[in-house]
């Protein structure tokens, strides 16, 4: 079912607010809950809410404060503030975008991005791609969360999502570094970024089980 929230390609904004954060990604219909409590990210926040909704979330690409080129815009679909003083947020993506020029500073502190959007029309409907090998995966994932000393009891719910969901939301929560979140984030299809998935918790499995691992044993 569709959302009716949903915002179509002309109605995608040329100005938004940027949240530069490392080894955080978004990706289009994926969730991802943010604490913003630096008075720029409020000021930030607020301005997203006046207008709408949307926030453009970024890796810097390096300690200079340089930018990585793709981005993803979500959209604020819950929000709280704290006693303290914070605001308790959750974006849902929309679409990637590039930078087409360098962000400026809006007069809160924050960065607003003139984003170009053309190269991912194809965010705003959902991949279908079906041939994606979910029991593959899946005990990959669980062999990770082992190796990670990560729990969950959920796993039959987890043979249930969708594909593009499974993806997306261990895209964007699994703990990879900034480079391998930006593959994920840069790539074309579904069925590119479960590949460069997989191997990224395949990997990350062999790994930390040592030197002594066999890796035809390490499953």
């Amino acid at each position: 079912m569709a959302d009716p929230f949903d915002i179509s390609f002309d109605a995608l904004p040329a100005e938004m607010p940027l949240f530069p954060l490392p080894r955080v990604i978004l990706l289009p219909r994926a969730q991802l809950p943010l604490n913003i409590f630096e008075p720029r990210y409020l000021a930030m926040t607020r301005a997203a809410l006046a207008t709408d909704r949307l926030i453009g979330m970024i890796q810097p690409q390096d300690e200079t404060g340089r930018l990585c080129k793709t981005g993803c815009a979500g959209r604020i679909v819950s929000f709280s503030e704290t006693d303290d003083g914070r605001y308790l947020i959750t974006l849902k993506g929309v679409a990637r975008f590039n930078l087409s020029s360098a962000p400026v500073q809006a007069a809160g502190g924050y960065l607003q991005v003139k984003p170009e959007w053309s190269a991912f029309k194809g965010d705003l409907e959902p991949d279908t791609v079906t041939d994606i090998c979910r029991e593959t995966m899946v005990n990959t994932l669980h062999a990770y969360f082992k190796k990670m000393g990560m729990s969950c009891d959920q796993w039959e719910q987890i043979r249930q999502i969708g594909c593009e969901k499974l993806v997306a939301t261990l895209s964007v929560v699994c703990p990879f570094d900034a480079e391998e979140k930006q593959a994920l984030l840069e790539a074309p299809k579904l069925s590119d970024r479960a590949r460069i998935l997989h191997g990224l918790l395949e990997s990350a499995v062999r790994e930390s089980c040592g030197s002594g691992c066999n890796k035809d044993t390490c499953h």
